[in-house]
């Protein structure tokens, strides 16, 4: 296949072993920062994925949750296949797994989703906080597994 411009699309997706978390890229500024965007894959692509409502309020806890634990943050994103996140990190951090596990921690303790209500949230009768915690958990779960990323 051709070399696409969009780094997922040149993944080999059949050859994956979800869950798992690997560097997908890093871009340098001008200035020397450094754009480091991970690959937080939950669910085996084109076998499983979150449903949307679970998926839709993990997306807001771990968007809110995810920056107690770090303060250069700068994207946490849902992938449209339902698989999975990218976690976008300037400058890096020195162990995503811990930062991944941690928040998804925060996930399986909150009592409520944050921002869940029309005035923040565009889709706001779409959520699930117990959606959300059955995904963090089972991502948890498999967490021994996060490094391995192909089969």
């Amino acid at each position: 296949m051709p070399k696409m411009n969009v780094e997922s699309f040149n993944l080999d997706h059949t050859k994956v072993d979800a869950p798992y978390i690997r560097l997908a890229g890093k871009s340098e500024g001008e200035h020397g920062d450094v754009i480091y965007k991970y690959d937080i894959r939950f669910c085996q692509p084109n076998k499983t994925h979150m449903e949307m409502p679970g998926l839709h309020s993990l997306e807001h806890l771990m968007a809110e949750n995810v920056r107690n634990h770090h303060d250069k943050v700068v994207d946490l994103s849902p992938m449209g296949c339902q698989t999975g996140f990218y976690l976008s990190l300037l400058n890096d951090y020195d162990n995503v797994t811990v930062l991944v596990e941690k928040t998804l921690n925060d996930v399986t303790e909150a009592v409520e989703v944050p921002a869940c209500n029309e005035v923040q949230c565009g889709r706001a009768a779409s959520h699930s906080l117990d959606g959300a915690k059955a995904i963090a958990n089972d991502m948890l779960e498999k967490w021994g597994s996060w490094s391995t990323v192909f089969v």
